[in-house]
């Protein structure tokens, strides 16, 4: 027999609810089951056993991550299952830069009120955005906190570990000048600089509807597109050609994530004229007045990760990277310099 108190749910707290969402997830979370998971939904913490057959000296990795203001945007369009996909790539895009392959993932959701159905929902997107990494989605807490959110509320953070051999850590060591500097497209304004974004266009439940000619579709879909997740195509690029950097375009922009891929006498020269800028940035940009620095401070522009290659790998790189599905072209190089980034 399941428990239950009578005093807990008059102080707003309903566990049945949570046992009903557990109900409701498990087919989710099983859906992202790789071949190391050992435990099962339900217990204390999450176990894997890790394949390290052909590694010789094994690093975790791990990053954590939420989706931010975005969920605002979730909020007034009643729509929470692509937020769970912001929240895996969020931290998975991070664990690429550096060539760990994800291997488990753990949300956390808070909410003002357990609503099983909308839990089943935000964890159906944390699902797809693990099977879009191959990694396993082995445990998670979802807390019910009346008083401190809204009952039509919550926040979404999540943790991921992955492995990497030692000798195939991504780092900056081997950039020299002439290197290529490769853009990934993004699929949108990913899950940064929503606070902005949401003051430009005043967000509100009348406005989240609007059609927008030049996006093709509302504003609320434009900006709950979640964020491309980039792993499967950057651990085959990795088996084909050298990457000597990466840098996941994120909070910050370029000005800020750029130079975290390069050495203290590297820097990135950027081709202004050669970004595939989307239209959503054109559209906050000219909303907002927001000046051109500004915007790739905080945006990503329409560049969801820049990669570093040698020259001569460069064609290999980019085609191979066509293969996989991605819309790759080159951006920039990397110059001499103080550590930085210039768009010329």
């Amino acid at each position: 027999m399941r428990s239950f108190s009578d005093s807990y749910k008059d102080a707003g707290v309903d566990i049945t609810a949570g046992y009903k969402a557990v109900e409701l997830i498990k087919e989710h979370v099983k859906s992202t089951y790789t071949d190391g998971v050992v435990s099962d939904i339900g217990g204390f913490g999450g176990l894997f056993m890790p394949n390290l057959t052909g590694m010789t000296r094994p690093v975790l990795v791990s990053s954590t991550d939420g989706v931010g203001t975005k969920l605002k945007i979730a909020f007034l369009m009643d729509k929470h299952d692509t937020v769970g996909i912001d929240c895996v790539a969020m931290s998975v895009n991070d664990l690429i830069c550096c060539g760990a392959q994800p291997l488990v993932f753990l949300d956390y959701i808070a909410a003002g009120k357990n609503n099983p159905k909308s839990i089943a929902a935000i964890v159906s997107g944390v699902a797809e955005g693990c099977r879009q990494a191959g990694c396993a989605l082995i445990g998670g807490e979802t807390a019910e906190m009346p008083g401190f959110y809204p009952n039509d509320e919550y926040d979404l953070a999540g943790f991921c570990t992955g492995i990497v051999d030692y000798d195939k850590i991504i780092d900056h060591k081997d950039l020299k000048q002439g290197d290529i500097l490769i853009a990934l497209a993004s699929s949108g304004i990913h899950s940064n600089g929503y606070s902005l974004v949401r003051k430009v266009f005043n967000i509100k439940e009348d406005n989240i509807g609007l059609y927008i000619d030049e996006l093709g579709k509302t504003l609320g879909e434009e900006l709950l597109t979640p964020t491309k997740i980039y792993v499967k195509s950057m651990l085959s690029l990795m088996s084909k050609v050298k990457v000597k950097a990466v840098s996941n375009i994120t909070g910050g922009g370029f000005y800020e994530n750029i130079p975290r891929m390069l050495g203290e006498d590297c820097r990135a020269v950027i081709d202004k004229s050669s970004i595939k800028v989307l239209p959503i940035f054109n559209v906050l940009q000219k909303t907002g007045n927001i000046p051109e620095r500004d915007m790739f401070n905080t945006f990503n522009m329409g560049v969801g990760m820049v990669i570093a290659v040698a020259e001569e790998d460069a064609d290999t790189a980019l085609n191979h990277l066509a293969e996989m599905g991605e819309d790759a072209y080159a951006v920039g190089r990397v110059e001499y310099g103080a550590q930085g980034v210039d768009i010329v």
